[in-house]
């Protein structure tokens, strides 16, 4: 049996379970019909706690259930000078945090990834003049004695790689459980699903992928030319079914998009879905493995987008780690035109596979520094420059963004770091690096007084830490302020940028002071 005949046995599972609990492909439904087109933007529905109202703050799981091992580990760089890990350009966390506290929730402490949070903001960043990354290092110091943030920033040129992207082979993988049956939730989706065909070229490919108890190929991979009424009859027709399976899905999904693999075309997966898997396999190693073939010989890669007040986010974010890809999570009108009318266009190219950075700490100039999150993306030092070691994959107009603490030796001067990011290239898989310094001198004297964006991304790792530990009198990030004083600096920062994801971030921040002053 090949390849595509082992796949293909997959096409179709049958299972049982309780009834699905996918609450918000209207989210990615009829927002994408506001966010993309004309009209104004309205928030999305926001949860409630059990009493029926946004009152109370439920306690969140508490501190002591995060792991451990990797989070806040500081080093010496007498003792070990490097530190290493995979770009991530996930967001998934800070747009769920946000919706769980709109819903009168403070987010579980597990769910909380600080690069996310930092990550959720773009930055200003020099771009690269060419393909490949741009590399800035700086910071500022912190109002605790002899620490500093140190911000390492990393960006793609805005248009990808020279000249007009590839063609895209895009398998939709739509979760389709008996809940989606209520009016305003499959339907609109499927008018979001039309707007996203329309809006792709013709020399691109669509294939479409549903699961409930079974998962099916509803369209092989289709050509837009010539054959959008084709599409649109498909997804017209789509339709409820019963219970749940992601596993059957993904697996699936992967299936179909080998068997519709383009040769010289951007081959991905995207997976919609609330990630609440308790039927069939739920492990996302485990459902990966299955697909390895798909995803290391076919270069076929992960676009998770989450959904629902209720949302998975641990497998979710786990599927888009393994999958060589990343996920985001739609939550209202805004996330929604991010997400389909900037996100998804931009991540149909690639700039970079297999992105890692290294940064080098001077142990004349550095007693202690620790990374701020990408617990879950350490990298080994002595991997970083092999190639067969993952990394993460990342599109053109790209900014990523990694925040240490770092403590210096008193009256250090000189040299304190330099920042290194190892890719690459999309087609070829020729590696290449590019690399930026820091010197003490430079670092600003007070954060906030530094620039606006540095600001900006000390409020965002400083808003997931307080979230992260929950007892805002003991930071585990240096210099944090309490969350009233972080909401203050926020609204400054908004007010001179005319920035209305700030503004959002401030109402976040005020929230979660609400709640821990309810408790």
């Amino acid at each position: 049996m090949d390849r595509h005949e082992e796949y293909g046995r997959h096409q179709r599972f049958r299972t049982r379970k309780l009834s699905g609990a996918l609450l918000a492909l209207t989210a990615v439904g009829g927002l994408l019909l506001t966010g993309c087109g004309e009209g104004g933007a309205g928030e999305g529905t926001s949860a409630s706690d059990s009493s029926g109202h946004n009152s109370g703050f439920p306690a969140p799981a508490q501190p002591e259930d995060l792991d451990r091992d990797h989070e806040h580990s500081s080093r010496q760089p007498a003792e070990d000078h490097l530190s290493t890990f995979a770009l991530d350009v996930d967001t998934a966390s800070y747009a769920y945090a946000r919706r769980t506290l709109a819903g009168g929730r403070l987010p579980d402490p597990s769910t909380v990834r600080p690069e996310e949070f930092v990550n959720s903001f773009r930055q200003d960043y020099e771009r690269p003049d060419g393909d490949g990354f741009s590399v800035t290092v700086d910071g500022a110091r912190t109002d605790q004695e002899d620490w500093s943030l140190v911000r390492v920033g990393l960006a793609t040129r805005t248009d990808g790689r020279t000249g007009e992207r590839l063609p895209a082979a895009l398998t939709f993988v739509i979760d389709v459980s008996g809940s989606m049956a209520e009016p305003g939730r499959l339907d609109l989706a499927q008018k979001s699903l039309a707007v996203m065909t329309d809006r792709l070229r013709d020399d691109d490919s669509v294939a479409i992928v549903t699961f409930s108890d079974e998962a099916e190929t509803v369209l092989p991979m289709t050509r837009l030319d010539g054959n959008r009424d084709k599409v649109h009859d498909t997804i017209s027709e789509l339709d409820t079914q019963s219970s749940t399976n992601l596993g059957a899905g993904v697996e699936t999904g992967y299936a179909t998009a080998v068997e519709g693999h383009r040769e010289g075309a951007t081959n991905r997966v995207v997976l919609v879905s609330d990630a609440l898997a308790n039927t069939g396999d739920t492990d996302p190693d485990s459902i990966l493995e299955r697909v390895a073939d798909a995803r290391r010989e076919h270069g076929i890669t992960l676009f998770g987008v989450g959904v629902g007040s209720d949302y998975g986010d641990a497998i979710m974010e786990r599927l888009a780690d393994r999958g060589d890809g990343h996920t985001v999570y739609v939550s209202d009108t805004d996330d929604a035109r991010e997400v389909f009318c900037e996100q998804l266009p931009r991540n149909i190219d690639l700039a970079a596979r297999d992105a890692k950075a290294q940064v080098a700490f001077d142990p004349q100039t550095v007693a202690e520094y620790r990374l701020v999150g990408y617990d879950n993306r350490r990298v080994a030092d002595d991997d970083f420059r092999d190639d067969g070691v993952d990394g993460g994959e990342v599109g053109p107009g790209h900014t990523v963004t990694a925040l240490y603490a770092v403590r210096t030796r008193p009256a250090a001067s000189g040299h304190l770091a330099t920042a290194t990011v190892r890719w690459l290239d999309p087609d070829t898989r020729t590696p290449h690096e590019e690399s930026g310094d820091l010197e003490a001198r430079a670092l600003h004297d007070d954060v906030w007084a530094s620039p606006e964006s540095l600001q900006v991304a000390a409020i965002a790792a400083y808003f997931a830490d307080a979230l992260r530990h929950g007892d805002t009198r003991r930071p585990q990030l240096p210099g944090r302020p309490s969350l009233e004083q972080l909401a203050e600096r926020a609204e400054d920062v908004a007010r001179d940028r005319a920035d209305e994801q700030l503004h959002d971030l401030t109402e976040a921040i005020r929230t979660a002071d609400r709640a821990y002053g309810t408790r």
